[in-house]
């Protein structure tokens, strides 16, 4: 059985005092929850604050973002392993804001999310489509083409510390929620998709996380599709009260 994963996306909000609140809230309902994995992803200055204050817990840190490099002359980026040396596990790569607003292709995240396993980083890699792509009847095609490009070359072995997460563009922020069986059914089409890259076997171990609005309110129904193995949560992430409640839907699925 897929442990559930449940990540907190903070994108560019919170400064260190208000991370640091943030994180010791969550830290009150979740210090020791191990029946789901819960993964908070500050901004990259609060990650040394948050890294110290989960050190003792089993929350796990994540970033939002990274470059392929391992150094250089690329002014304003944070590698790998800058990254672990603050003790972060987990890395978001290819997220719908990146693709947008910076032009990331599959190919720049495929590049991250191998630099970030060599590096023993778990990347969550982001795939969706736009409103126009779904309203186009083109779901399957682009959803489909970025786990190819987006997974290309990585091997079986690599592929059990990676998580997929499906953000449907047109339900971030949104407050618009694919519905259970639209998000399943997507689901269902990556972990198809995985099988065929390379077998079932791996792709029934690849836990794939759904990132559209989930909410305390929706939490419980996503959760409990055979295929969605937790949520990457934006801005219900930005509460305590509402993502405890979301790793709590979690584990009563586990628990049911």
């Amino acid at each position: 059985m897929r442990k559930p994963i449940v990540a907190g996306n903070w994108k560019m909000n919170k400064n260190i005092a208000e991370a640091i609140d943030l994180v010791e809230a969550i830290k009150c309902d979740l210090a020791q929850t191990r029946e789901v994995e819960v993964v908070v992803c500050p901004p990259f200055t609060a990650l040394k604050a948050c890294s110290d204050a989960i050190s003792d817990t089993e929350i796990r840190l994540g970033a939002q973002n990274m470059h392929w490099e391992k150094n250089g002359a690329y002014t304003g980026e944070i590698s790998a392993e800058m990254l672990r040396e603050l003790f972060c596990h987990y890395v978001i790569v290819g997220h719908s804001e990146r693709r947008e607003y910076f032009k990331e292709t599959d190919e720049i995240v495929n590049r991250k999310a191998k630099a970030a396993l060599a590096a023993n980083l778990r990347p969550i890699v982001c795939v969706g489509e736009t409103l126009e792509q779904r309203e186009s009847g083109q779901t399957e095609e682009v959803v489909t083409s970025q786990v190819k490009g987006s997974l290309a070359d990585i091997g079986a072995e690599s592929m059990k510390s990676l998580i997929i997460a499906y953000e449907p563009v047109w339900a971030i922020g949104t407050g618009k929620t694919a519905t259970p069986e639209q998000a399943q059914e997507v689901h269902a089409l990556i972990r198809k998709v995985l099988a065929k890259m390379l077998n079932q076997d791996v792709a029934d171990g690849v836990r794939i996380q759904y990132g559209g609005s989930m909410k305390p309110s929706n939490a419980a129904e996503l959760l409990s599709k055979p295929d969605i193995d937790g949520g990457l949560i934006g801005g219900a992430a930005l509460e305590a009260s509402s993502f405890v409640d979301i790793v709590r839907a979690a584990k009563e699925v586990v628990e049911a």
